[in-house]
């Protein structure tokens, strides 16, 4: 475990992984390894009923920046974020999703929007420079661009991807946002976004490379959730519950 204070913490919520967790987590550390920074590596199980949670804690023996935060109970990817996020040390912190399909390399074009004087800076499949290297199912794509279309009329117009999770914050944007979330299922991350625009923060929508895992645990129906979250976000933006 480190014991400075790292610069850069990497969040990754995990839940039945087992067969390639081990592959993302060393290939993320191998590529931070050769950086001039120091750095953590945090997993967040979200109640996992496979061996991923045996094979994190093997690789706290050999990985010598990693934390394993190990719940129980199933919650949702937008709680085990942001607990992970809350529980970082480092001044910029990153989620980034466990099938590696965005490439920790892709960080790099994050770095100068945020010696900008930019809060939170997230990757995007949308927009120009973006290059999606293994596309979804035309359907996903379909019912993306008509979530997306959603979105932006309700809480966030002029955002083209919110749901890409590859999104970094400084620590202190964490600290403004986090604590007030209210969303623990697909929809955090247009919480995430709604409540960044709400508080005047300087967010910055970037292109990166992206590619598609086949085997994704987003399903047709999450599609509806994500509605149903998104109209919860709404509200209490008008009611003020923020």
């Amino acid at each position: 475990m480190m014991r400075e204070t790292p610069f850069l913490s990497v969040i990754i919520p995990v839940y039945n992984y087992a067969e390639k967790i081990k592959r993302t987590i060393s290939d993320i550390d191998k590529k931070l390894n050769y950086r001039n920074f120091s750095y953590e590596i945090i997993v967040v199980n979200d109640g996992s009923t496979d061996n991923t949670a045996e094979i994190v804690h093997s690789l706290t023996g050999v990985i010598r920046n990693i934390r394993f935060i190990d719940n129980k109970k199933n919650e949702g990817k937008g709680k085990v974020v942001r607990q992970g996020i809350l529980e970082a040390k480092g001044s910029i912190r990153l989620f980034t999703d466990v099938d590696n399909s965005t490439p920790i390399d892709q960080l790099d074009k994050f770095f100068p929007f945020f010696k900008e004087g930019c809060d939170i800076v997230f990757g995007s499949r949308a927009v120009k420079d973006a290059r999606v290297l293994v596309r979804q199912p035309f359907y996903r794509i379909l019912l993306g661009k008509m979530g997306n279309l959603i979105i932006q009329l309700m809480v966030l117009p002029g955002i083209k991807d919110t749901q890409c999770g590859f999104k970094a914050f400084t620590q202190e944007a964490v600290q403004e946002i986090f604590p007030k979330l209210t969303i623990n299922g697909w929809g955090f991350d247009i919480e995430i976004l709604a409540l960044a625009k709400l508080f005047g923060l300087r967010i910055k929508e970037v292109g990166i490379d992206w590619i598609n895992n086949p085997v994704s645990k987003f399903k047709a129906f999450d599609y509806f959730k994500i509605f149903l979250e998104t109209l919860r976000i709404r509200w209490n933006i008008w009611i003020k519950n923020y």
